[in-house]
């Protein structure tokens, strides 16, 4: 599976240092990205009509376990997950690890894109129930934290995050003993 980077330095700056010293990388890279565009966007910073989340600036090894879920059929393979479904077979597509690695790498390189939507609901109650269980694993700020294995939450549009929330509580994600943050993420929506 995806080597895991022991160090947070080690996060950002060897991506920096193989664009440096290889500056055909990042293109490889943009290039394994290029049928994800439809639905994510050039900027990676998703499709809220379709669906498709932000992936632009999320924690790197988050994104390689997504990919890595989805390729295994450990993601979207569960009946009523028609979205997750859909991204399997893209997932599948990447020839083997390495690629999964790079697209990881150059989606984390990418800036975070500006949220476009507009709240709506109660932005105090909302708060209060992020904080009471949300917060302590994806960050105050919904920044996430990779010790945690929790990513980023914001910038995510709120049907995305309500759709997660959903399949996590209707065991559509999180239910294979393998899948260690899936399962906790799981009984954490049950709450």
């Amino acid at each position: 599976m995806i080597k895991e980077y022991q160090s947070a330095p080690g996060r950002w700056l060897l991506p920096l240092l193989a664009a440096l010293l290889m500056p055909g990388l990042a293109q490889a890279d943009e290039a394994l990205f290029g049928p994800c565009v439809a639905c994510h966007g050039s900027d990676a910073g998703g499709n809220v009509s379709l669906g498709a989340p932000a992936l632009a600036g999320q924690d790197e090894v988050y994104l390689a376990r997504q990919l890595m879920l989805f390729r295994s059929g450990l993601r979207g393979a569960a009946q009523g997950d028609t979205l997750g479904a859909q991204m399997a077979p893209f997932a599948k597509s990447l020839a083997d690890d390495a690629a999964v690695a790079s697209v990881a790498a150059y989606l984390a390189g990418l800036p975070v894109p500006a949220s476009q939507e507009t709240p709506e609901g109660d932005a105090r109650r909302g708060a209060s129930l992020y904080n009471g269980n949300c917060g302590a694993c994806h960050g105050g700020q919904a920044q996430g934290n990779a010790a945690l294995k929790a990513p980023r939450l914001a910038g995510l549009d709120s049907a995305y995050l309500a759709r997660q929330l959903g399949n996590y509580r209707n065991g559509l994600r999180g239910t294979d003993a393998s899948d260690g943050p899936g399962r906790q993420m799981a009984m954490m929506a049950g709450t």
